[in-house]
């Protein structure tokens, strides 16, 4: 009994411990989890930089296009902007000029009406019919003298132009060749026939005074025209003087130009005496000769082709008083 008893007992140790680490290994299984699901790997900072700037590249491309055609359009706008300020000086530059062709305009039709009125009251106002014919002798007096001093001024230019050709001063002989030639075209003038009844320098009354040399003497508006002329012509001459003088290196000097020495450049041979006019054109030709060689323009200018005196500095050389 006793050996059936220990049997028995040694049979239910095997069963209990084959008992216990099956329910353990239950157990064990119980507890463990399900297969997990698979895990993504985490991204890389580098990738995620280079996603970003896949994705702003686009919008930092559509700013830079905005940009430009910002600009483009300022420009377009600036140069709007420049041309409207261009066409705009323009205009006002035109604008000038009108206004200035105006006031011409108007202060040469003032001068019109003052001549007209002057021409009325000549016409009413004619001098003698003895005061004219004693006129026209002086007037014949005058073209007789003029013509023996035009030959005779022939002979004093050849031998000047000698001279300038052995001093070699080129420039004040081609000068003086081109002066003489305009004498000789007045010489011709003078020669032609006028009717000297119907010309109104004659029957015109004098409206102005001058002093000449310490006398008063009167003038009407065609003998106020000649002087003018004397000392516009004596300008131009001794500009072109005192330039050829500057261009040959010659020292300044004017009184021994031909052209001073002569000063008939211009002349017609009447309504003035050779003498008056010589002395204004000889005025006129010592300021030119000086602003010819010294290259300025203190005493007269230069306009459309041609030199005058300045209107203030002729004014202080006639000094003509009005006599009305």
């Amino acid at each position: 009994m006793k050996q059936v008893g220990g049997i028995g007992t040694a049979v239910l140790f095997l069963l209990l411990g084959s008992a216990v680490p099956a329910s353990s290994q239950q157990e064990q299984q119980e507890e463990k989890p399900g297969k997990p699901e698979k895990q993504t790997k985490p991204e890389q900072p580098g990738s995620q930089q280079s996603k970003g700037k896949q994705q702003q590249e686009p919008a930092q491309q559509e700013r830079r296009q905005e940009q430009n055609q910002q600009q483009q359009q300022e420009r377009v706008q600036q140069e709007r902007r420049q041309e409207q300020n261009q066409q705009q000086q323009q205009e006002r530059v035109q604008q000038e000029r009108r206004q200035e062709q105006n006031q011409q305009q108007q202060q040469e039709r003032v001068q019109q009406e003052r001549r007209q009125e002057q021409n009325q009251q000549q016409q009413q106002e004619r001098v003698s019919q003895q005061r004219q014919q004693e006129l026209i002798e002086q007037q014949q007096q005058r073209l007789a003298q003029y013509r023996q001093h035009l030959n005779e001024e022939q002979r004093l230019a050849q031998q000047q132009t000698a001279l300038l050709q052995q001093q070699r001063r080129i420039a004040q002989y081609r000068f003086q060749q081109q002066y003489w030639e305009h004498v000789r075209q007045e010489q011709s003038e003078a020669e032609r026939y006028r009717n000297w009844n119907d010309d109104p320098y004659f029957y015109t009354p004098p409206i102005y005074r001058y002093r000449y040399r310490g006398t008063y003497y009167e003038a009407n508006q065609y003998g106020a025209d000649l002087l003018r002329r004397a000392v516009n012509y004596g300008y131009e001459e001794g500009f072109r003087a005192g330039e050829a003088d500057r261009e040959d290196r010659w020292r300044p000097d004017y009184q021994h130009c031909y052209a001073y020495q002569d000063a008939n450049y211009g002349y017609p041979g009447y309504y003035l005496d050779q003498d008056e006019y010589n002395y204004y054109f000889r005025e006129g030709f010592r300021r030119g000769y000086e602003d010819g060689y010294y290259s300025r323009y203190q005493y007269g200018s230069y306009v459309n082709g041609s030199y005058s005196m300045l209107g203030a500095v002729l004014s202080q050389i006639l000094s003509f008083q009005s006599l009305r």
